[in-house]
């Protein structure tokens, strides 16, 4: 009952206006597209009152259609919890812990281990992982078990509706294909010789589950890839934010041979530890979001200890690269090779082009994307060009003179 409540618990009335955006209009589009055709091909195919098989078969599709619901509102509603306004840690006797914390200006508060702020929700995100346009909502603590199993259930959901509409279409045309001596014909408007009230599969019929058929397959393999990116998150119990915080981290260590190791202190020893962490039988995630266990030896404010390092220092803050091959802007390029088109960012932040020599100033990436800005380029009223590009297209410039000095135009942190 409390799973069921849940659902419907919003912080505000004001939540439901997510809904009025591209991507949970599309996403809904799709299900409903999907689970209305594979219902009605289900009946044409595999008649649900007759048989216990396609009682089964309609009652799968029904279930699916719920739990993938269950679960997208869940993630897009519950949201993944956000840092109480003015909220700083507890102190204890003689603790001095807001030293080791940035102090966000918007919230009013400081920010809390492995939290931060999102531009689009104008909050501090517990365990921020990315800003879903999906769900028009972040990816984080609360909502991480939610949205996974939307990731996964999709994907089941769709192969069972394209296996019904395969199915159904050959099953249709079966009976309505007549062989010539030279030609082959189609009678769509012939009638089945089945007594049973059906529903008339004509050619706009066929039309639809063919259309239905695309999109469930594309579904398939985009929300599948989104899957297994996030189950990595989760067992490594590494968000892609502090991926990069991890990366910087070596590449300071790199820079000033300070023979430091740098050892994450979320990842705690086991994959089932790092799963445990986010999937539960209760259905909430362990712990408040604010306080984390650690791996031994590592301190609770080790991660922001370092980030206040690489805010410190200039060289790490952000990391200078090189264009070594064109890129022309595309979301999805397929001519990066296959795990960069599968790979795109799950981000409505724009992509920019590049041009062979154009140098870069990225401030965060994925395992094949990064984000930064152009350098020494601007629009006519003066913004920095600003977007993703895939990482095989550039390589790490070295530190020089150059890159030391500030780039023109104070980077705003907050």
């Amino acid at each position: 009952m409390g799973m069921l409540c849940s659902v419907i618990r919003f912080e505000n009335l004001h939540e439901l206006k997510r809904l009025c955006h591209w991507g949970p209009i599309i996403a809904l589009s799709v299900i409903a597209i999907c689970s209305a055709m594979a219902m009605i091909d289900a009946v044409l195919w595999y008649w649900p009152l007759d048989t216990t098989g396609g009682s089964i078969n309609f009652i799968m599709l029904i279930n699916w259609t719920v739990m993938i619901l269950y679960n997208y509102f869940n993630a897009m509603f519950i949201g993944p919890g956000y840092v109480p306004v003015g909220w700083k840690p507890v102190f204890e006797e003689n603790s001095q812990d807001c030293i080791y914390l940035q102090y966000c200006k918007i919230c009013q508060s400081y920010k809390a281990p492995r939290s931060h702020h999102c531009r689009k929700c104008n909050r501090c995100v517990m365990k921020m992982d990315h800003h879903c346009p999906w769900i028009n909502n972040c990816c984080g603590f609360q909502n991480h078990a939610s949205f996974t199993l939307f990731l996964l259930l999709a994907p089941l959901g769709c192969i069972h509706a394209a296996f019904i509409f395969v199915m159904t279409m050959y099953t249709q045309l079966y009976n309505r294909v007549s062989f010539g001596w030279s030609s082959v014909k189609i009678d769509m408007s012939a009638v089945r010789r089945d007594p049973r009230p059906i529903i008339p599969f004509g050619l706009s019929a066929f039309a639809a589950s063919l259309f239905a058929l695309g999109l469930a397959l594309g579904t398939t393999i985009a929300v599948g890839m989104l899957f297994v990116i996030q189950m990595k998150v989760i067992l490594r119990n590494k968000t892609s934010i502090e991926s990069w915080i991890e990366e910087k981290a070596k590449d300071r260590i790199q820079y000033y041979q300070t023979r430091e190791t740098f050892i994450f202190p979320y990842e705690l020893g086991s994959k089932w530890n790092n799963f445990k962490q986010v999937f539960t039988w209760s259905g909430n995630p362990e712990g408040d979001g604010l306080e984390w266990p650690m791996r031994e030896g590592c301190h609770q404010y080790s991660l922001t200890i370092e980030q206040l390092k690489q805010k410190a220092d200039k060289r790490v803050r952000s990391v200078r690269y090189q264009a070594t091959e064109d890129y022309s802007g595309a979301c999805c390029p397929l001519t990066k090779g296959l795990r960069t088109f599968f790979t795109t960012p799950c981000s409505e932040e724009p992509r920019i082009s590049l041009h062979k020599g154009d140098r870069v100033l990225a401030t965060r990436g994925l395992k094949h994307w990064m984000y930064g800005e152009k350098i020494d380029s601007a629009t006519d009223d003066g913004m920095r060009v600003r977007g993703w590009f895939p990482r095989k297209c550039v390589e790490k410039c070295l530190y020089d003179s150059e890159a030391d000095q500030p780039l023109g135009g104070e980077k705003k942190t907050r």
